[in-house]
């Protein structure tokens, strides 16, 4: 899930920006500190959205920067378990496929792709159901089920993802699960309005 979050910390000014507004010398050095790390807090930072405000530069005997107070706005993407998530495959191994979500990849191992014995086809680099017939290529657009989420600290994260339940998978396999349910309905009301066989 994409979320903001105000926060508030410390930053050094380097003289080479001293003759930038406070602000934008600011963004410059969060941008750089913040954008594209992965926090247990805050998920993966996206982006540094807005700096609120810069507190005075306090001068430290020895050293060229200034030091400030700062508090600022980033956007960030959370995952959380059992979060429902579109994205791109975009890599299939024999082991299973890799979603594009974002900022972040996830993988959707081999059992977990649908509810149904799947084999790997080295050849046309794809997954395919063997009593379902259905296909999962790279490119292919998904909604998928968030199983597990270890994120490091850095750059590192690892997303579980699964596709096995009804309405997940790729959008062929959600209007075939969709017209499926409607079907089953169509069938039990047609069960309860036909009369009864009252025969002897």
């Amino acid at each position: 899930m994409f979320k903001l979050f105000t926060i508030e910390g410390k930053i050094e000014i380097p003289p080479f920006l001293f003759d930038q507004e406070k602000t934008v010398s600011a963004r410059i050095i969060l941008s750089e500190d913040y954008e594209g790390i992965i926090t247990r807090d805050y998920g993966f930072i996206i982006a540094v959205v807005d700096v609120l405000n810069v507190g005075k530069g306090i001068i430290i005997p020895g050293n060229a920067n200034t030091f400030h107070e700062v508090e600022f706005t980033i956007l960030t993407f959370k995952p959380t378990v059992s979060e429902v998530v579109e994205g791109t495959v975009v890599e299939i191994v024999d082991f299973g496929s890799f979603v594009r979500l974002g900022p972040l990849d996830g993988l959707v191992h081999v059992s977990q792709i649908c509810d149904d014995y799947i084999s790997y086809e080295q050849v046309g680099n794809r997954f395919i159901g063997k009593e379902t017939g259905k296909i999962l290529e790279v490119n292919d657009q998904v909604r998928a089920k968030i199983i597990a989420v270890s994120l490091g600290t850095g750059r590192s994260g690892k997303l579980g993802l699964t596709m096995r339940q009804r309405f997940l998978g790729k959008d062929q396999w959600i209007e075939s699960d969709i017209e499926e349910v409607f079907s089953e309905k169509e069938e039990k009301k047609k069960e309860k309005s036909e009369p009864e066989d009252k025969s002897e």
